[in-house]
């Protein structure tokens, strides 16, 4: 009867992996194996088995059999909170008494594996980001999974995470320097992201006190993001240490707005974060300077992950070099945000005013993306109804719609002093109105640009009669009316809106210069 095999070593674990790779072990089932820095992962019919390698890394043990025993026990637990659909338990490698090796047996356990669930690897997030098959309603429904997975998590400690950001940074730029890269980018990316670190330290320090430091995920980059049954489900979260995951819930959001941005998808990253800026507490939206550093981390962190990625040929280890690039490519445009501006989309209900600002958000630098405003959300908030919940009449007073504006200058000029860029959605049908938001771009010493949407009044009718669970209370009545206001000289950008969406979108991309369609990397 031949030994047991230890899988105390990389060498000999190799031999469990080709056990469990053969079709023979799963019934004859084609088996596909994907491997990353920390474990096999082999997919056989409707079940993937994933393995810890036998590796040791300063933030991770995996060296002996106990401590992958242990780890896979940790992620079966942890992983249940994002996808209990997906992680069904924890099994052993066993070798029987007549020498064989079996999946479940009952002999002596000489490796671990967490037994899940298959869903379709092609449903991933990064795979339908290439492909660009990425609808904003599939977007949105993202942002709102993460925002509940965040309203969820236990409350954490903020000095570790803190005090783990130097090393962090630190970390990488040592990966960096082993890795070949330019001697002076990576100089700059550390002393950037030191610089950005010492600037934000007092409001990381804020938000830890005002508890939005939390055990996330901590490993949310699309990849880790699949569709099941049409809905977005969140898995693979960092299970070796729960000090590594407990991170300010917006670095957690950090690795999808990042890695959309990587697969020039910044019409999402965008989308992504409005949409999670609206369903998660004010005090986010005040912790914008916050995104350049952590956007950068989140993308250097992902190219070091690519260098120490197994790969098993000269064409894997090219690609992942390449992928490993971009990445940290990424990090160094993200650490370095252009100057923030200030968009003013005006027009009369139903030239798609709204439409366009939401289109036009991830066109506009610095990365993500713009925040959006929008006066009709901004007066729902204001009465404290819901965003598609009817007003009266008398919330549409002068006085009303002054302070209406009012705010939405005073917010506008909060986001661009935090060096994020922002789009107001607002009719601006009054000469005092559109002057007003210009005067908040010059006192913030930042660039204006006003656009004004145009449209005949039949397609605007049409528009507004077609309108469902919208935050607008317009109606085919009052756009009628809004042909009598007095605009005067609009003496902004006209942009004719009669056309489709993404009509208007080109033509306002058109007037934004090029250096803010910088999305591609």
């Amino acid at each position: 009867m031949a030994e047991p095999i230890p899988a105390s070593g990389p060498v000999r674990q190799e031999e469990i992996f080709r056990f469990v790779a053969d079709p023979a072990s799963h019934g004859g089932e084609p088996v596909t194996r994907i491997d990353t820095h920390g474990a096999a992962v082999f997919l056989a019919g409707d079940r993937a088995l994933k393995i810890k390698r036998a590796v040791q890394f300063p933030f991770l043990d995996y060296s002996t059999l106990e401590r992958r025993k242990a780890a896979c026990d940790q992620e079966l637990a942890v992983n249940r909170r994002f996808a209990p659909q997906i992680y069904r338990h924890v099994l052993p490698i066993t070798r029987e008494t007549d020498g064989t090796l079996q999946i479940g047996g009952a002999g002596e356990p000489v490796e671990w594996a967490v037994d899940m669930a298959r869903f379709d690897e092609r449903r991933t997030v990064d795979h339908l980001a290439a492909d660009g098959m990425l609808d904003p309603n599939l977007v949105t429904a993202i942002a709102d999974v993460i925002a509940a997975s965040h309203r969820a998590a236990p409350e954490a400690a903020a000095a570790p995470w803190i005090a783990s950001i130097e090393p962090i940074i630190a970390d990488n730029t040592a990966s960096f320097e082993a890795g070949g890269f330019p001697v002076d980018q990576v100089a700059t990316l550390d002393r950037a992201s030191r610089a950005a670190f010492d600037h934000c330290r007092s409001l990381l320090e804020q938000r830890g006190a005002q508890a939005f430091v939390r055990w996330c995920h901590g490993d949310l980059h699309l990849a880790n993001i699949v569709l099941i049954d049409g809905a977005p489900v969140l898995f693979d979260a960092i299970e070796f240490d729960p000090v590594i995951a407990s991170v300010d819930v917006l670095y957690d959001l950090a690795f999808p707005l990042m890695d959309f941005v990587h697969y020039d998808r910044c019409d999402a990253a965008a989308e992504l974060l409005n949409r999670y800026l609206a369903v998660t507490p004010p005090q986010n939206g005040d912790a914008l300077g916050l995104l350049p550093l952590l956007l950068s981390m989140r993308a250097a962190i992902r190219a070091k992950v690519m260098l120490s990625r197994p790969a098993s040929d000269a064409g894997t280890m090219r690609s992942n070099r390449k992928i490993a690039d971009a990445y940290f490519a990424l990090a160094g445009r993200l650490i370095a945000p252009p100057a923030p501006r200030l968009i003013a989309v005006g027009g009369l209900s139903g030239t798609g005013k709204s439409v366009l600002a939401r289109a036009l958000a991830g066109h506009v630098t610095p990365l993500p993306g713009a925040v959006v405003l929008r006066s009709d959300v901004a007066r729902k908030r204001l009465f404290g109804v819901g965003d598609i919940e009817r007003l009266p009449a008398t919330a549409y007073s002068p006085e009303v719609t002054a302070q209406v504006y009012r705010g939405l200058g005073e917010r506008a000029a909060h986001i661009l002093a935090q060096g994020h860029s922002v789009i107001v959605d607002a009719v601006f049908a009054k000469a005092e109105e559109r002057q007003a938001i210009e005067g908040i771009a010059t006192d913030a010493g930042c660039t204006f640009l006003g656009l004004y949407l145009a449209a005949d009044l039949k397609t605007r009718i049409d528009r507004v009669s077609r309108r469902t669970g919208d935050a607008s209370d317009a109606t085919p009545d009052i756009v009628r009316q809004q042909q009598a206001y007095e605009q005067g000289a609009i003496g902004w950008t006209e942009i004719d809106a009669s056309g489709t969406p993404d009509l208007t979108l080109a033509r306002a991309v058109g007037t934004l210069g090029r250096g803010d369609q910088a999305c591609s990397t």
